[in-house]
């Protein structure tokens, strides 16, 4: 019981660790397994046992027998299930070609030319060379986000990196369970006509009862048939059944399901996905704080003792130093990308979570069949993973200095509220060159900005999936436009050091704008306009005009001029190179007026 008690906390601490200083949760999580595990046996224990002891002698420790196996098993198939709701096929096609190629023929290089490294260079069959090569394809937004969080970067090279992490892990992992399917079956994987015909059964079964499944629990929650206090538990019900169901018909065809259902599921539309991705993420993080203490504990000293020699080390930096740039330069050949961009890209590839779990798992299960190679996959793929890890999270910020992709100053601009009158300053920003993101939990919000061709997210402002928001990197003016005071202060105590490092700005609420003592420094526009005014105005003119300034005189008589007319608002000076400077309630920050200024308005037009 102690054991099993001390899992759950020390994986909980973990997380809590990973979230406190900004690391992939993957990273404290192996090394505390390491350490309660083989370090523990080796060093530390009088009679040479582990701390946590998984398996012992075959038959006893907390999982006997083929116990570690199934949770394995089961605890994979629910991780690969959300990874599978997260792949929205819409998203491949839209996404640059640079992401398409990314996790298509950088895929592809990875898996050949690693499997060949490891063949030659680890001495391994071809068939473990090339489970092991699929397993390290996937690079997954768990390990990427916690590294990137807080490096500053041109938004093109975020956003390949984040989309090349959540599009590449269900795919990855659909490519490692096939290679391990066809190791799996009989023949051990020698192409013969028996291996075919169980590949085949593998591949069907599991596309089928994935496929039929996933369309059947979709059906059950549009129909209203599942009440919604049960939706969650009964998804996860109904995904250990597939995986066990379509088990028992073709022998490890579940894992191929579970991804298959997911995928399916995650394309579908449905409206209850949105529940089921909420629930999924937190079962997957106490399962996977479980599991990859569990996994590193179970490895023993002789295991790491393997590979550890020089060759272990030339194939680490061979996948660094050569594969992943290669796949990297050839999948975003002849796109808009400079060198030096390509170059960080090709630095920034950490393994993550479904490459170590899956590894466990298929390592388990065959070095248990005796398999010839088995016992190198688990340690093979853990030590590439703490490996990358470890060399991103310490080297991404200084490298993306030398290579110059850090951004020196964040001039793009979140605005929270995606109201009218919100899309009309977006869509001028934008004209004008800047980078603005609207964030709103109204869909019917957020759908018509994006018909505007502006980038808009549907969210809570009250979840921290905004911080983790790797895209938002190069955001440095943040603008409270919703229509609720409370949200405003909130958004301004909660993101201002985040996203504000150039300016904070809210409207004036409605006190506030008729008390010019009590209205904050950071009020937007003039202090007697606030939402009910600006969605008014949007509604009645909606126009955003610029007006030739002479000097500072001419701009002060204007702004007088708009006090005096309710329908004009002045939102920002535009100087003579084409930069903004948003104006706040009253004015303070305007000193001089220079050549070639003009003054943005929205409404009615003033005589200027």
């Amino acid at each position: 019981m102690l054991e099993l008690a001390g899992i759950i906390i020390l994986g909980i601490l973990a997380q809590w660790v990973a979230w406190k200083f900004k690391i992939p949760a993957i990273l404290p999580l192996i090394l505390i397994g390491l350490f309660v595990g083989p370090f523990a046996a080796e060093f530390l224990s009088s009679d040479g046992t582990k701390w946590i002891e998984p398996i012992w002698n075959g038959e006893e420790g907390l999982f006997p027998g083929s116990g570690l196996f199934y949770f394995v098993s089961l605890a994979i198939s629910i991780i690969l299930f959300e990874g599978g709701l997260t792949l929205r096929m819409s998203e491949i096609k839209n996404v640059a070609p640079s992401i398409s190629k990314l996790i298509t023929l950088g895929s592809l290089v990875t898996f050949f030319c690693a499997g060949i490294a490891a063949h030659h260079l680890m001495q391994l069959s071809w068939e473990m060379s090339f489970l092991f090569s699929a397993l390290i394809i996937v690079t997954g937004p768990t390990v990427i986000t916690p590294i990137l969080r807080n490096i500053p970067l041109k938004k093109d090279v975020s956003t390949i990196l984040k989309w090349e992490g959540i599009l590449i892990d269900p795919i990855g992992a659909l490519v490692a369970v096939l290679v391990y399917e066809f190791i799996s079956v009989e023949g051990g994987g020698e192409f013969t006509k028996t291996a075919f015909i169980e590949f085949g059964k593998v591949v069907l079964f599991g596309s089928t009862f994935g496929f039929t499944f996933a369309h059947a629990l979709n059906f059950a929650m549009n129909r209203r048939l599942i009440p919604h206090y049960l939706l969650n538990i009964f998804a996860l019900a109904s995904v250990l059944g597939v995986f066990v169901l379509s088990d028992s018909f073709a022998h490890e065809s579940g894992l191929l399901a579970v991804v298959v259902m997911g995928m399916v599921l995650g394309n579908s539309n449905s409206p209850y996905l949105k529940d089921l991705l909420y629930f999924k993420e937190s079962l997957s993080i106490l399962l996977i704080s479980i599991l990859f203490i569990l996994l590193s504990a179970n490895i023993n000293y002789e295991d790491l003792l393997l590979i550890f020699n020089w060759n272990t080390a030339i194939l680490f930096a061979i996948i660094i130093f050569v594969i992943r740039p290669l796949g990297v330069f050839l999948s975003t050949h002849n796109s808009k990308l400079k060198i030096n961009e390509k170059l960080f890209i090709s630095w920034v590839g950490p393994r993550g979570i479904v490459a170590a779990g899956i590894a466990s798992l298929f390592g388990l299960e065959l070095a248990h069949r005796g398999f010839e190679g088995a016992e190198y996959i688990t340690p093979l793929v853990f030590t590439i993973v703490l490996g990358t890890v470890l060399l991103n999270a310490t080297t991404a910020r200084l490298f993306a200095k030398v290579a110059g992709v850090f951004l020196t100053k964040s001039d793009g601009i979140l605005i929270v509220g995606a109201a009218e009158f919100s899309r009309l300053i977006g869509s001028y920003l934008l004209k004008n060159n800047r980078n603005v993101v609207l964030i709103d939990n109204n869909q019917n919000n957020v759908r018509k900005s994006k018909e505007l061709g502006l980038e808009a997210i549907n969210t809570d402002i009250y979840s921290d999936t905004l911080i983790d928001n790797i895209e938002l990197s190069d955001v440095g003016y943040l603008m409270a436009l919703t229509g609720n005071a409370d949200i405003n202060n909130y958004v301004i105590t909660k993101f201002s050091e985040q996203f504000g490092e150039n300016g904070t700005f809210r409207l004036v609420s409605e006190e506030e704008k008729n008390n010019k003592d009590n209205n904050p420094e950071i009020g937007l526009f003039s202090h007697t306009d606030d939402f009910n005014s600006l969605t008014e105005v949007s509604r009645n003119y909606p126009d955003i005009y610029e007006v030739p300034l002479n000097n500072l005189e001419h701009f002060q008589k204007l702004i007088a001029a708009t006090e005096k007319e309710p329908n004009s608002i002045p939102l920002f000076i535009k100087d003579g190179n084409g930069e903004l400077e948003i104006i706040s309630s009253y004015n303070t920050t305007i000193e001089s007026i220079g050549k070639k200024y003009k003054l943005v308005i929205l409404g009615k037009k003033i005589n200027s």
